[in-house]
């Protein structure tokens, strides 16, 4: 029996603080770690309905987002199977949850739907922070996805091979280095120096209104 295809999914925005959630557990994985052929990782970001091809490739779809459940701040939360796509629009966050939901949908009408799909989201804290990072309620669930995922994934025989920590998976499919959490951080303007929630002269507008 062939090893099943494996899609590792980040999905979300890192420029607005805790949507970004996914995507850097899928960065961390692709520093860490390396897989047999029959697993991807990808950076979905915001590409909404551009990832079909992707999905209809994959017989087990691992997702992470930002996923708002209405639970406390930094809360974890797995769904499973067919409930994944109503948590995926629960309360619409941005464009690209909805985008999802079609990708799914798309990807049943064309008959490649996942035969074994989860969904690792967390709580976000923050999402009105243009240009800030995650919060540390919700960057502290890094670790505990992957775990997650190491779990979920064993049944189907992935190998989580370590590497050497640095010279991670960053090609076409996963964000550039300068974007990683480090450097982005380490990089940004601080909010006292750039607004964070939108253009200043916008805003004194529209408190001038």
């Amino acid at each position: 029996m062939s090893a099943p295809n494996v899609l590792i999914l980040g999905i979300g925005n890192i420029l607005w603080a805790d949507e970004g959630f996914g995507v850097r557990v899928v960065e961390e994985i692709a520093r860490r770690y390396r897989f047999a052929p029959n697993v991807r990782l990808l950076d979905g970001g915001t590409q909404g309905i551009y990832l079909v091809d992707q999905v209809r490739w994959a017989e087990v779809l691992m997702v992470f987002d930002a996923i708002d459940y209405g639970l406390e701040p930094g809360t974890m939360k797995l769904v499973e199977g067919e409930a994944v796509p109503r948590f995926m629009g629960a309360k619409k966050m941005s464009l690209h949850q909805t985008g999802f939901q079609e990708v799914l949908a798309l990807a049943d009408l064309m008959g490649d739907y996942p035969s074994h799909l989860l969904l690792i989201g967390v709580q976000p804290v923050e999402l009105e922070d243009f240009g800030g990072s995650l919060r540390p309620q919700v960057r502290d669930r890094i670790e505990t996805a992957i775990a997650e995922a190491r779990r979920y994934l064993e049944r189907f025989g992935v190998e989580w091979v370590p590497s050497d920590g640095e010279s991670g998976a960053f090609g076409e499919e996963m964000p550039h280095p300068s974007l990683r959490l480090a450097d982005y951080e380490s990089g940004r303007p601080g909010p006292d120096v750039a607004c964070r929630i939108g253009d200043p002269r916008v805003l004194a507008m529209r408190g001038a209104g």
